[in-house]
């Protein structure tokens, strides 16, 4: 059963890489500020992704048990979130969705409430100022606060 969840796990992994990749090739913009488009960040994570699955397909790891009771459902809750995440990310806005999941993982996994929601509000106001400043790409700010900003 130790290689076979590695390898069970490869396979899931390839076919999600596949499928970023398919989606990030389809994927049009009228204009384009970055030469090399919007296909390119996505398409080398999908690759990194499938070089990684086939090299933990070929090499399981020592310990490829699957996980088991408490474990389990925080691992399934995580992904119940993150569904959440990606549902909310453009009605609530990069920065409101990024703090409440990395508050909600966090507490998930053990930190006390309080070191979550520092660290949860760090990384979204720390990667929110790296994406749009340091990167110069343009996060969704929320569609509930866009007329309290009075966008004419």
């Amino acid at each position: 059963m130790k290689l076979a969840a590695d390898r069970i796990l490869s396979l899931l992994l390839l076919g999600l890489a596949a499928f970023v990749a398919v989606q990030a090739w389809q994927l049009q913009v009228p204009f384009s500020y970055d030469p090399v488009g919007p296909k390119a960040f996505p398409l080398l994570l999908s690759g990194l992704l499938a070089v990684l699955a086939i090299v933990l397909f070929i090499r399981p790891g020592a310990s490829g048990q699957w996980p088991t009771g408490a474990l389990l459902l925080r691992l399934v809750f995580t992904m119940v979130v993150l569904g959440v995440y990606a549902a909310l990310f453009i009605n609530l806005g990069y920065l409101v969705t990024t703090a409440l999941v990395s508050i909600v993982i966090a507490w998930l996994f053990g930190a006390v409430p309080v070191k979550a929601v520092v660290g949860g509000l760090l990384l979204a106001v720390g990667s929110y100022l790296l994406f749009t400043y340091g990167l110069g790409i343009s996060l969704p700010t929320g569609s509930w606060i866009e007329p309290l900003l009075g966008s004419n």
